[in-house]
């Protein structure tokens, strides 16, 4: 089968069971022909079985596709269509067991090669991934990317939506040219999604996670779709921004139209995070300056002085039982008199206070604090019948944060594990906080993987996951009815109108390429979230890197944070040991009172429910930062830039530059001078 599409060929031959060429713009694409599909079979003891479309003994065509049958190592069929769907190439599948030893845990379909990145590529034909991962990246060296499966216990940082990943869309980016991968799925089931080095080229791997019971057929009620765009990142966003505003996520507002936002949600605040026990997740945990908690008063008077920016004020180990020992946290550490205090103090002044909570993990022992020790509840309640369960009927240790817990991930699908997370946070979701981060650890606000039979779901992870936590969010924003709450990464798409207000730690894609908003292209009308804690930043804090975080969040219409010492120095970055470096607090305090000016007299109908735009060609000085262990350096544009669109249609390019000396760049022929620690607004 050939079909000729919009700026794009694409030939399958179906008997081989493989893809055999993509051109565009009259140029082949394809790097090896792999097989169309893999699919992987569980049987009742957790044993897997792998067939492909290469294994198929039998392949029956038809108009629209092909019923691939009789594999020699499972008795399976598979029915896969391609249409053209508005010049577009569209893909399903169908898998049908036949007979009850198995349930299809996952397929991995439609499989494409293309050539390797450019970092790695000889014959000069190679391009970058925009991959959705932590917010968005633009990866150009595979090298640097580390590839792990998503397998059971669950790892925060594997590739899978709705979690790490939080789009449903991969894309190839070359200079000439683009080519989009987006699994347009209204239900927004479980996939692994992500790219892998594969026979001299880059496989693009779409692993949809079934939810099936033994012998059930699955079948995709949504389409993959193939598409030719430009070469830029931005085109591939257009290209899914089109499909998720027209197939909306339940329970999501416009920000310009949600009426239950409270007023702090337009001011962006800036959020001031610090522990009230040691100094970082591994120390020691005894109180230190900044407790009992009207102790940081001084200080944050002061910081909102200088930035002349209102405080969310974002609380660390202020847990009463242990630090990031999920579930349980409340009462607050030394109970809730000065908390209180505290919190009404805050008030008064127009601040704000928000905590930090640790998500699905049930904590045996904390490592942190030797005498929370939860086995013996664990032991005589039954625990164990709520915690997530392996293909193998067992129950594995969590492999979430082992360093400050050893425990269990609780599956809040099960009629116990949702009980207990109700019982535990209930106290903090019905307090009088303005934020919880309810799910730190639970990156974009997804839940762990379970194979459990008796838990009321499928025996294996997929669609009623997302639903599941869809229900359950729904049910704690009703208790939270003053409070917002978020997630560790910013919430996954099915997720936004539950979680409206994030920690997006976007620095860390430059472990293995470069940021790019993706996020903000595609959410920022739903949903605006802050820079984070910054935790496992790769840049050297020997290079004072934080004013440039601070303008790439705020280009990207997020709010800006710091992370401050119990002594009231700033942090690089939370997690920091090594504090003979510290970043520069009085250009980082006259940067952030600049942008905060700078938002509320110019730049808040655009940064503020706003809606980004393809940036045009800017030529800009670069900056170069160093990758800490390694001898990688980043080099990047020296005046951070965004563009955006106002709900009455009004554009301009928002300029930032962190730097304390006068900048300059070219847009379209015209130079543009951004001063020192500050920001423009440019016309679009």
């Amino acid at each position: 089968m050939k079909l000729n599409l919009n700026d794009f060929s694409l030939s399958i031959d179906f008997k081989i069971g493989a893809i055999t060429s993509l051109r565009i713009r009259d140029c082949e694409r394809l790097a090896a022909q792999l097989p169309l599909f893999r699919i992987r079979l569980r049987d009742e003891n957790g044993g897997t079985v792998i067939v492909t479309a290469f294994d198929a003994n039998s392949c029956e065509e038809t108009d629209e596709g092909a019923l691939y049958d009789d594999f020699s190592s499972a008795d399976i069929s598979a029915y896969v269509t391609l249409t053209d769907e508005n010049g577009e190439a569209a893909w399903r599948i169908a898998v049908t067991p036949k007979s009850d030893r198995y349930f299809v845990e996952w397929v991995e379909f439609p499989l494409i090669t293309l050539p390797p990145l450019e970092a790695n590529n000889r014959n000069g034909n190679g391009g970058k991934i925009l991959f959705p991962y932590n917010e968005g990246v633009l990866v150009s060296d595979i090298r640097l990317r580390k590839y792990s499966k998503a397998e059971y216990p669950s790892q925060g940082n594997y590739s899978v939506f709705p979690n790490m990943i939080c789009s449903q869309m991969l894309a190839y980016l070359w200079e000439d040219a683009g080519f989009y991968v987006g699994a347009h799925d209204e239900r927004r089931g479980v996939k692994e999604i992500d790219f892998i080095e594969e026979q001299d080229g880059v496989a693009l791997s779409f692993r949809l996670f079934c939810g099936t019971d033994f012998g059930e057929r699955f079948e995709t009620d949504y389409p993959i779709i193939f598409s030719a765009i430009e070469g830029k990142w931005e085109s591939a966003a257009e290209r899914y921004r089109k499909w998720f505003e027209s197939a909306l996520p339940k329970g999501i507002k416009k920000i310009s139209e949600n009426c239950e936002l409270p007023d702090w949600y337009a001011d962006a605040p800036l959020v001031v995070s610090y522990p009230i026990r040691g100094i970082h997740d591994m120390d020691e945990m005894n109180p230190n300056k900044l407790y009992p908690y009207t102790n940081a008063l001084p200080l944050l008077d002061e910081i909102k002085k200088e930035c002349d920016s209102r405080l969310l004020v974002l609380l660390m180990h202020w847990e009463g039982t242990a630090p990031w020992a999920p579930p349980y946290v409340w009462p607050p550490y030394g109970g809730t008199e000065n908390f209180n205090e505290f919190l009404s103090e805050l008030h008064r002044k127009g601040d704000l206070l928000g905590v930090y909570c640790s998500g699905f993990g049930y904590t045996l022992q904390s490592n942190l604090i030797d005498d929370y020790n939860k086995e013996a509840e664990y032991a005589d309640q039954g625990l164990w019948r709520g915690m997530c369960v392996g293909p193998d009927g067992k129950i594995a240790i969590s492999q979430i944060c082992q360093g400050q817990r050893i425990g269990y991930d609780i599956c809040p699908a099960s009629e116990i594990g949702k009980n207990l997370l109700k019982e535990a946070y209930s106290p903090v979701l019905e307090s009088e906080l303005d934020y919880v981060q309810i799910l730190d650890q639970n990156h974009g606000g997804g839940q762990y993987f379970c194979y459990g039979r008796n838990h009321g779901h499928a025996p294996s992870p997929g669609t009623w996951m997302t639903e599941n936590m869809q229900n359950m969010l729904s049910e704690w924003n009703h208790l939270a009815s003053k409070t917002l709450l978020g997630c560790e990464s910013a919430a996954a798409e099915p997720f936004i109108g539950n979680l409206l207000f994030s920690d997006n730690r976007y620095e860390l894609n430059y472990e293995f390429g470069v940021a790019v908003p993706l996020y903000a292209y595609l959410y920022h009308e739903y949903v605006r979230n802050f820079m984070g804690n910054q935790v496992s930043c790769p840049f050297c804090s020997e290079e004072d890197t934080l004013r440039y975080r601070l303008a790439y969040s705020f280009c990207a219409g997020d709010c800006m944070t710091l992370v401050l010492t119990p002594e009231g120095n700033l942090m690089s970055n939370w997690g920091t040991r090594d504090f003979s470096h510290f970043p520069d607090k009085e250009k980082a305090f006259r940067l952030i009172a600049n942008l905060t000016r700078f938002y509320k007299n110019v730049a808040k109908p655009y940064l503020f429910a706003g809606r980004m735009l393809p940036l045009p060609n800017i030529e800009s000085p670069n900056v170069s930062f160093t990758i800490k262990n390694s001898e990688r350096t980043v080099t990047l544009p020296a005046i951070l830039s965004s563009a955006w669109e106002t709900r009455d249609g009004k554009r301009a390019l928002i300029l930032v530059n962190p730097s304390d000396i006068e900048a300059h760049c070219q847009i379209n022929g015209i130079q543009v001078t951004v001063p020192p620690l500050d920001a423009i607004t440019h016309p679009l």
